[in-house]
């Protein structure tokens, strides 16, 4: 695969600017303080150089995470990965690969297929794992929704944008 650096740096961002707008007080943002128990005191008490510099950390993890679940063909290399015929253009396992790409083409490379699997990655899993830690913290059932549906906007448009620009397929060999 070959990588686009600057739409990877949007995906990476996608987090951070979604929740500066999500979580303003005019959306959710009061709502979200008021039902996790924090206070605005509380939310001036974070170093938020730290709390900005990590949250772009780990959107970069999720970014990785998203581009390989979106992208159908980085599993198809996957599937061969570390297997030496792969680099020579002539092996059985390079020309099968090959036509497969040839007959694939850019068809599942599109912003609405990979906010497709955003969007299934939020509901089945994002939305379990924060149902189920929210279970047993005793926290409401909304801010599950909140949170939830934050990572589901944020995930959806993450992929989307990942599958779309994120990555070129190139041929085995």
């Amino acid at each position: 695969m070959e990588f686009n650096f600057l739409f990877i740096l949007l995906a990476v961002l996608i987090p951070v600017v979604i929740g500066f707008i999500y979580y303003h007080p005019k959306l959710v943002g009061t709502a979200w303080i008021k039902t996790t128990g924090l206070t605005e005191e509380k939310m001036k008490d974070g170093n938020m150089a730290i709390i900005l510099g990590v949250s772009l950390l780990l959107s970069f993890l999720i970014s990785t995470v998203m581009a390989i679940f979106s992208t159908h063909q980085t599993d198809l290399f996957s599937l061969f990965n570390g297997n030496d015929d792969l680099k020579d253009a002539s092996s059985e396992i390079s020309v099968a690969v090959n036509r497969v790409l040839e007959l694939a083409g850019d068809k599942y490379l599109t912003f609405k297929h990979g906010a497709a699997h955003g969007m299934l990655m939020s509901i089945f899993l994002v939305f379990p794992v924060m149902a189920i830690n929210n279970l047993f913290e005793r926290r409401p059932f909304k801010l599950t929704l909140i949170n939830s549906i934050y990572w589901m906007i944020t995930l959806t448009l993450m992929a989307g944008v990942l599958c779309q620009w994120g990555f070129k397929p190139f041929m085995a060999g």
